[in-house]
C-alpha cells in the first residue's frame, strides 16, 4: 500500500514547503507552537499580533456546536459555562466552568505541579505505537528490543546479531525475522526512524511522498547510490555520473535537503518543567459530547495590511522582499488553520469512539488504534500520531493527554474486545476491594477476570499490575 502525506481534508499533495511547514506545526505542542509563532512575528514584518481580536473557541462555521451567546457568563477564572451542560455527580469533577464562545483560563483548579508535563522520549513514543500495533506478542518483544537499541537521532547502529542476542533465551529470532519487524517500526512516526544509514532514512521519507512529487524518482536513485559522494562531487558531478540533466539533479537534491536527516530528534525536545496546556476542551451538552479548540490553541496573528499595501508602491527590490515574507506569512496562517482542523477532526473522532470512557472512566475504554482513526478520517497513521503527540484535552475528568484515548485490545469470551486500560482498571478495582489480610494473587486475579469474560494469563495480570506500580500479593499483606 502506498502511504501518502495528506492534509486535514484528506487530499493528496506534493511535498511542498508549505506542506512541510504544516506537518511541523501539527506535531508541535502548545508551548512549542507559541514559541514558533512569536519567532515568526519577530522575523517577518508582514506578520503582526491581532491584539484587538477577542479570543474565541475556534469552531468552524456550519457546525451546531457553539453554545448560545446567552451562556457566556464568566466565572472567577474568566471561563464561560456551556449552555445546557449536563451536571456531573459528586466525585466526577464539577464542570461549572466550561467553555463557550470565549477562551478559558488555563490556570484551572489543579496545582501547577499537577500540570507539569512529563518529557516523552523517542523510545516512549515508539513503544506506545508498538503496543497499539497489530503485531503478535513475539514480534512486539522483538520490536521492543529494536527500539531499545535506537539512538537519540532515531538510527539503529547496533548490528542485528546483537539484537538477536538480547532476546535470548526467551526468543530465538534470526536476522530475517528481526528485519521484518524493523520494517514495521520504520512505518511509525516520526517517518525515517529505525534507519541504518542516512540513505535508508531519506528513502523511508521519500516513500510517503506523492508519486507526482517533482524529482522524486531521481532523489530515490541518489539516496540509494551516490548520496555519500554528493558533498565532494556536487550537483554537476552527480549529474554526470547518473547521466541526467543538471536541472533535474538540482531539483532532486533540493527535495533531499528538505527531508529530516535526524528524525529521532523531533521527539522529546520539551524541557522537563514544561506545563500542560490543553489544546482542546470537551463538554457534554444535552447528552452529547462536544469539542472545540482551546482559546489559546491558535495564537492570534494576522497579516500586516500596511506592509501588504506597500508592495504596490515600493521599488522592485523592496517589493520582492515583501512578497517573499507575505508568502511565508500566508503559509504560516494556512498551516495554523490546517493544524486546528486536523486536531479538531481527530478529537471529534475520539469522542465518538470513546464516549463511554468520558462517562464511566478507564474501565470503559474500548480498544482503539491509530490505524482505525486514520482509516475513519482518511488520513495517514503518521498524521494521527503527529496530531496527538504531546496534545492535551480538558475534560470533566481532568486534563488528559490525547494518547489516553487509545488502547490495545484483548479478545473476550463474548466475542468482543477489552482494552488493556480497561483491564488495568478492573485489576485495580479488584485489589482495592480485596481483603487486606489475604490479598489476591496474580493467579486469583486472572481467575476473577476470566469469570468476567476476560481470558488473561497470570503473567499478563502481573505485567499490568507492575505497570500500575502495585506490589505483589505477599508484599501487600505486610503493608495492610
Amino acid at each position: 500500500m502506498k502511504a501518502r502525506l495528506q492534509t486535514s481534508l484528506g487530499q493528496q499533495l506534493v511535498m511542498t514547503p508549505q506542506l512541510r511547514q504544516a506537518i511541523k506545526l501539527l506535531q508541535m505542542s502548545s508551548a512549542e507552537l507559541e514559541l514558533e509563532i512569536a519567532e515568526a512575528v519577530e522575523t517577518n514584518p508582514l506578520l503582526d499580533w491581532a491584539e484587538n481580536a477577542e479570543p474565541t473557541l475556534e469552531i468552524p462555521s456550519g457546525d451546531d456546536e457553539r453554545p448560545p451567546a446567552s451562556a457566556e457568563g464568566s466565572d472567577d477564572h474568566g471561563e464561560q459555562a456551556p449552555s445546557g451542560a449536563d451536571d456531573w455527580a459528586p466525585g466526577e469533577g464539577d464542570w461549572s466552568s466550561g467553555s463557550s464562545g470565549g477562551s478559558f483560563d488555563d490556570d484551572d483548579n489543579g496545582s501547577a505541579a499537577e500540570r507539569v508535563a512529563e518529557t516523552e522520549t523517542l523510545a516512549d513514543h515508539l513503544l506506545w505505537q508498538l503496543h497499539l500495533s497489530h503485531l503478535s506478542s513475539r514480534d512486539r518483544s522483538i520490536g521492543a528490543a529494536l527500539i531499545d537499541a535506537f539512538e537519540e537521532d532515531g538510527y539503529l547502529r547496533e548490528p542485528l546479531s546483537a539484537i538477536a542476542e538480547t532476546l535470548l533465551p526467551a526468543i530465538h529470532a534470526n536476522e530475517a525475522e528481526i528485519v521484518t519487524v524493523l520494517h514495521q517500526i520504520q512505518r511509525f512516526d516520526p517517518i525515517g526512524v529505525g534507519a541504518r544509514s542516512l540513505g535508508e532514512c531519506l528513502l523511508l521519507q521519500l516513500d510517503v511522498l506523492d508519486p507526482q512529487t517533482p524529482g522524486l524518482a531521481l532523489a530515490r536513485r541518489i539516496a540509494d547510490g551516490p548520496l555519500e559522494r554528493l558533498p565532494r562531487s556536487g550537483v554537476n558531478g552527480i549529474a554526470h555520473e547518473l547521466r541526467e540533466p543538471v536541472e533535474a539533479v538540482e531539483t532532486a537534491v533540493q527535495l533531499l535537503r528538505s527531508l529530516d536527516p535526524r528524525p529521532g530528534t523531533q521527539i522529546g525536545e520539551l524541557t522537563h518543567d514544561s506545563y500542560v496546556v490543553p489544546d482542546c476542551v470537551v463538554w457534554r451538552q444535552n447528552g452529547t459530547w462536544r469539542a472545540a479548540l482551546a482559546g489559546h490553541a491558535g495564537p492570534k496573528v494576522i497579516i500586516h495590511r500596511g506592509y501588504e499595501q506597500m508592495i504596490r508602491r515600493c521599488g522592485e527590490s523592496d517589493a520582492g522582499y515583501l512578497r517573499t515574507h507575505l508568502q511565508e506569512a500566508r503559509w504560516l496562517l494556512k498551516g495554523l488553520e490546517a493544524r486546528g482542523e486536523t486536531l479538531l477532526r481527530v478529537m471529534r473522532c475520539l469522542l465518538q469512539q470513546q464516549a463511554a470512557f468520558l462517562e464511566f472512566g478507564g474501565q470503559a475504554l474500548r480498544p482503539l488504534t491509530l490505524r482505525e482513526v486514520a482509516a475513519e478520517l482518511g488520513l495517514h497513521e503518521s498524521t494521527i500520531s503527529r496530531a496527538i503527540a504531546r496534545k492535551y484535552v480538558r475534560t470533566p475528568r481532568g486534563t488528559l493527554p490525547l494518547r489516553a484515548f487509545f488502547a490495545s485490545g484483548i479478545d473476550t469470551d463474548s466475542g468482543g474486545e477489552a482494552s488493556s486500560t480497561a483491564i488495568q482498571a478492573m485489576i485495580r478495582r479488584l485489589i482495592d476491594d480485596e481483603n487486606p489480610r489475604k490479598p489476591l494473587s496474580d493467579a486469583k486475579l486472572a481467575d476473577l477476570l476470566k469469570t468476567s469474560g476476560i481470558p488473561v494469563a497470570r503473567r499478563t495480570v502481573a505485567k499490568y499490575r507492575e505497570a500500575m506500580n502495585i506490589s505483589a500479593s505477599h508484599e501487600r499483606v505486610r503493608i495492610a
